[in-house]
């Protein structure tokens, strides 16, 4: 298949399967190089979030990396309202990307949308008035790939997954006139993996935001973190060379989605028609200029029950200091840090519950 370009507009492009049919099938559009990639993380990831916890689950993917992730749940009057919706009224597979969405979205303006089961009505109606590319899912209901056609004058891109396709076990990519080739990660992500260092069992929650961040970071650009609660993803830091400025940016982004629950930020005036990006952008601009520091620090330290995953070992315990900032409870990392032991004080010191999971989980 020819691609609309490659990753930037200069550059010609296209796409083949290797054996067989191709994982993903273009209903609609003609996708980017850039897209393609979107779709194939996209969907791998929630594919292993919805199998690992029984959810339907949704990301937001921006430049090969996901800005929010989520399985199905309650919506908040934050999540819903710049939508106009009620949260009690909301169907499960729109709620899982409505909560991914409200991870952070600023970046999520454009995105790339993956969800883990069929496209329903309900969903395709909400995608109608948002600003997102595409959409990747295992199916569509009837009258759902019209709908979401008519995006953009047409060039919506709408790709159905083959939940049935299982990937060759070698993966190749060739830079430079170098072909490498690797195995795909063979590692199933499950509670096993989960061993806590100081043997206390965790909660089923902290344990489930913990697989949920792990199944993230699996698809995220590396250096990688990420911050979980309640099933969904308040904060990731992707593609940083020092994980203490993934720890600090993803932290900031879960910072700024607590802060949007202030009350003072909830009882925002909004005229009738405002758009979601518009209500977004006034609600950050209030953050940033206009709540004083003093109770930014006050509702900040009222954040808890947050879960924390790297995709690599922490490296120094300054991770673990910055993440006990933004309510972090329990930590999931793979260890071998010459380190490690510094990492383990300081999560005493917090009070946080350290697992140590043996498993690296790059991605580049």
């Amino acid at each position: 298949m020819d691609l609309r370009y490659g990753m930037n507009p200069q550059q010609a492009a296209r796409a083949e399967a290797i054996t067989g049919p191709a994982p993903v099938a273009v209903l609609n559009g003609r996708p980017s190089y850039i897209n393609m990639l979107d779709a194939l993380h996209g969907w791998q990831l929630v594919q292993e979030a919805d199998r690992l916890l029984g959810r339907p689950a949704a990301a937001s993917f921006k430049h090969v990396s996901p800005a929010g992730v989520a399985l199905s749940g309650r919506l908040d009057d934050v999540t819903a309202g710049p939508y106009g919706l009620r949260g009690s009224d909301v169907g499960p597979l729109t709620s899982a990307y409505l909560r991914a969405r409200d991870a952070d979205p600023k970046s999520s303006y454009g995105d790339f949308v993956a969800v883990s089961r069929p496209v329903d009505a309900e969903l395709a109606a909400a995608l109608t008035g948002l600003v997102c590319d595409g959409i990747v899912a295992p199916g569509y209901e009837a009258g759902t790939v019209g709908v979401l056609s008519g995006k953009q004058q047409g060039r919506f891109l709408v790709l159905e997954a083959d939940a049935a396709f299982v990937p060759p076990r070698w993966e190749t990519r060739e830079v430079f006139g170098l072909r490498l080739t690797q195995e795909r990660d063979p590692v199933e992500l499950s509670a096993a993996v989960l061993r806590a260092v100081d043997g206390v069992a965790l909660p089923a929650a902290a344990r489930d935001d913990l697989l949920l961040g792990l199944a993230v970071l699996r698809y995220t650009q590396s250096n990688s973190v990420c911050y979980v609660r309640d099933g969904q993803t308040l904060g990731i830091g992707a593609g940083q060379q020092s994980r203490v400025d993934c720890t600090r940016l993803a932290g900031a982004k879960a910072g700024t989605w607590w802060l949007r629950r202030h009350p003072a930020v909830r009882s925002l005036p909004f005229a009738a028609g405002t758009r979601p990006q518009d209500r977004i952008a006034r609600q950050l601009a209030y953050i940033d200029n206009e709540l004083g520091d003093d109770e930014r620090r006050r509702w900040l330290g009222r954040l808890s029950g947050v879960a924390f995953a790297s995709d690599g070992a922490l490296p120094f315990r300054d991770n673990v200091d910055r993440a006990a900032e933004h309510g972090v409870g329990s930590i999931a990392e793979p260890g071998g840090s010459i380190r490690s032991a510094e990492v383990e004080q300081a999560c005493r010191e917090h009070g946080i519950a350290l697992v140590r999971t043996g498993v690296r989980l790059f991605h580049h």
